[in-house]
């Protein structure tokens, strides 16, 4: 790859930079994406640092695994490139759920679970997402980690993986799916219809809500 790739990026980033409203991490942002976008097949901190001449792996390591920040205003720069993107009368909002297969024990919500999206049980993590579409576009949104009971079940286990505890709070997937749906759609009343898919064999209340919407 070129670097001229990497100036490309950082311009894509620069809203998303800006509302992190923090120095270091506007100049770690850029170069962590990169690492995980860029040349190399493993894409762990430590390999990402040596492959890199910008940053140290303890920089790298910190911004990842340490760095406290409000995702709000973030969150609020991605909805608005969204918009710019697929926003519209032509846009869907997308309600999906997929896994992550894992191999380890010590991810966030991992554990051997229904994934519908590999159509079987596996070790995975499974996420619930919202994404806006608008014919080649798509623009994802929202995206929420579901723990299942024997992570919930598990305050200490929670309390060591760093868990928020807001987030520690047992939910469903079609529970997190209508957070998610609260959350994005009074925003994206432009969008045209919501699309659900397969979540767990329970979409009737998120349907409920979209008619009511």
């Amino acid at each position: 790859m070129s670097r001229d790739w990497r100036e490309d990026l950082k311009a894509w980033l620069a809203p998303f930079v800006a509302a992190l409203g923090h120095k270091a991490r506007a100049r770690m942002c850029p170069a962590y994406i990169a690492g995980l976008i860029g040349p190399g097949d493993c894409k762990s901190v430590q390999s990402m640092a040596v492959r890199a001449d910008e940053f140290s792996y303890d920089r790298l390591h910190h911004f990842v695994a340490t760095g406290s920040w409000d995702s709000d205003p973030v969150e609020a720069a991605l909805l608005k490139e969204a918009d710019r993107l697929g926003g519209g009368n032509e846009g869907y909002l997308v309600i999906d759920d997929t896994a992550l297969l894992k191999k380890g024990t010590h991810s966030v919500g991992v554990a051997p679970q229904c994934a519908p999206s590999l159509d079987k049980t596996a070790n995975c993590q499974s996420w619930v997402s919202v994404t806006l579409a608008s014919r080649e576009v798509l623009v994802m949104v929202e995206l929420r980690l579901f723990l299942p009971d024997e992570w919930t079940e598990d305050p200490e286990r929670m309390a060591r993986a760093r868990v928020p505890e807001d987030k520690r709070i047992p939910l469903t997937k079609p529970e997190i799916a209508i957070l998610l749906w609260r959350q994005t759609w009074p925003t994206r009343r432009q969008a045209t219809a919501a699309i659900f898919q397969y979540i767990n064999g329970f979409y009737s209340p998120l349907a409920f809500e979209a008619k009511a919407a």
